[in-house]
């Protein structure tokens, strides 16, 4: 994260000075650049949200798969003839194709194999075109899905890069967090119309022009904090199904909320994700001018 001179070179002159006027920290503008370098390196690493190119349910017992005509569920890359999955009291299990070149968790597949979900504490990994292809698995709602991941998909290697509002000191807010009885839960539901309770540890309060606002954090007592918010720049500048934005763990009942650093959910990048929703209670009747603007996907020329 210390690529401080260079980094204030490529972040355009808007970023300067605020629209208050004021000029900006040099500090928490390399901090704020940094920072966005990482968030550009993460999306279009070669297993980054960019290179997701499927989603396949899982609904029969048991399905071949791979990129040729009769595979049941038919990939958009890869193998003709990837295997066989099968669905077993609620396991999934993958049987390679004979002669086709896979890794499972990066050791050479040679048989039968158990293929574990992201909900479980080990997921995990196949790999096929020399490692450029990822299939996992994820579980919603009690359904099992393949996810597909390649670093050839288009919405990686044609990635037009993020957009920003200037970033602004005046939007990196000291907040009050104020805890919630051990055990709470909220209730997000994803893209997909699933709902999970999810780990709710407090909420956070904070005063812009006057007013207070609330959020509802996620995570686990005595950590990092999630966000999933909606705010009056959703579909007018900011992407319309809500942003996310990370703060670190409480300290002394004070909780920083740089929404300089608010981000898309993959799902802006890729009809593939399973994002989750902004809840009732994080829909802030304000215009949060800050963070990721809505991303401008590349144009298709026919």
């Amino acid at each position: 994260m210390a690529m401080l001179v260079g980094l204030l070179a490529g972040c355009g002159g808007e970023d300067k000075v605020a629209t208050t006027g004021k000029v900006a920290d040099a500090r928490f503008l390399a901090d704020n650049a940094a920072w966005r370098e990482q968030r550009r390196n993460e999306l279009i690493a070669p297993d980054g949200w960019t290179s997701l190119v499927g989603l396949h349910w899982i609904e029969l017992k048991s399905h071949f798969i791979g990129s040729g005509p009769g595979s049941g569920i038919k990939l958009a890359v890869g193998p003709a003839r990837l295997g066989m999955v099968t669905q077993q009291d609620k396991r999934v299990f993958l049987t390679p194709e004979g002669g086709t070149t896979l890794t499972y968790n990066g050791e050479p597949l040679k048989g039968r194999v158990e293929l574990e979900s992201d909900r479980d504490p080990n997921p995990s990994t196949v790999g096929f075109d020399d490692g450029k292809g990822l299939l996992t698995v994820i579980e919603r709602g009690g359904r099992h899905a393949l996810r597909v991941k390649h670093a050839d998909a288009e919405s990686r290697t044609q990635f037009v890069g993020l957009d920003y509002w200037p970033a602004q000191e005046d939007w990196r807010i000291e907040g009050r967090f104020i805890p919630h009885p051990p055990g709470k839960t909220l209730t997000i539901v994803d893209v997909i119309g699933v709902a999970n309770e999810s780990p709710n540890p407090g909420v956070v309060e904070f005063e812009r022009d006057g007013t207070t606002f609330r959020l509802e954090a996620l995570g686990q007592v005595g950590g990092p904090l999630f966000f999933v918010l909606a705010d009056r720049t959703s579909g007018h500048g900011s992407y319309p199904a809500g942003r996310f934005l990370d703060a670190d763990a409480p300290q002394a009942g004070k909780v920083v909320l740089d929404f300089n650093r608010a981000y898309n959910p993959p799902c802006a990048f890729t009809p593939y994700a399973t994002c989750p929703l902004p809840p009732a209670e994080n829909r802030l009747d304000l215009r949060v001018e800050a963070g990721e603007k809505t991303y401008a996907k590349p144009i298709k020329v026919l």
